[in-house]
């Protein structure tokens, strides 16, 4: 029988063991797909209650992504209270209408034209949560010195996509929504000089009926290279 601690390099290490070991992984991988695959960014929010554990489970589940040197470079800002929403929303639209109206190509504003999108964001208020996602550019010790963090843009990344897939499986709906720039959540919400706001999710229940683009995905062959 394997040892359940061993140490390695002078650090310890525990046994991996796979709870998963034995389950039909062809029925479950599709059953999963399936679920995720009507995922949509979903832009019309109902006023029905979430419930505050559900959101402290769902950020739990993103802080198990894998991150550089594990240093997990992320903070999740929760926000419900009405009066930082509407701040919040206040300036995400101040710095939307400005992309709308000077930095967005024509080209650009085409590409968005069959998602019904514009420079209105009512669902930063209408929904129960709003989770901004910051990340740590560097980590500040006891002293306020500076230390690195590794591939923080990709660590910070894979936590959002897990983040997001979390609140699918949870029965709840988010989009993402990026102001640019956000700079105004720093200041908002006063975080430290090492945090930058990476994604803005709003999340909540949607509102009924609620109708989202016809839109397709792009096939398994469209997306996928097999070297066998």
């Amino acid at each position: 029988m394997a040892e359940k601690e061993i140490e390695i390099d002078g650090y310890k290490h525990v046994l991996y063991e796979n709870s998963r070991l034995g389950v039909d992984a062809i029925r479950e991988s599709e059953e999963f797909y399936q679920l995720m695959n009507k995922r949509r960014s979903v832009r019309t929010f109902s006023d029905h209650p979430v419930d505050r554990k559900v959101i402290e489970n769902i950020i739990k589940t993103a802080g198990t992504a894998p991150s550089g040197a594990h240093k997990q470079p992320w903070t999740f800002c929760v926000v419900s209270n009405p009066e930082m929403k509407r701040k919040i929303r206040e300036a995400a639209e101040k710095e939307e209408r400005l992309s709308y109206e000077e930095r967005m190509s024509e080209r650009w504003k085409d590409d968005l034209k069959p998602l019904a999108t514009d420079a209105e964001k009512p669902f930063l208020e209408s929904a129960p949560y709003l989770i901004i996602v910051f990340k740590k550019a560097f980590e500040l010790d006891d002293q306020n010195n500076k230390q690195n963090n590794y591939y923080v843009n990709e660590s910070v990344g894979i936590a959002s996509g897990m983040l997001i897939t979390a609140v699918h499986h949870a029965g709840l709906i988010t989009l993402t929504h990026t102001p640019s720039p956000m700079n105004f959540l720093s200041e908002l919400l006063e975080r430290p000089k090492n945090e930058r706001p990476f994604l803005l999710l709003p999340i909540g229940y949607p509102e009924e009926p609620s109708y989202v683009p016809d839109l397709k995905r792009k096939s398994l062959s469209e997306i996928t290279e097999f070297y066998d």
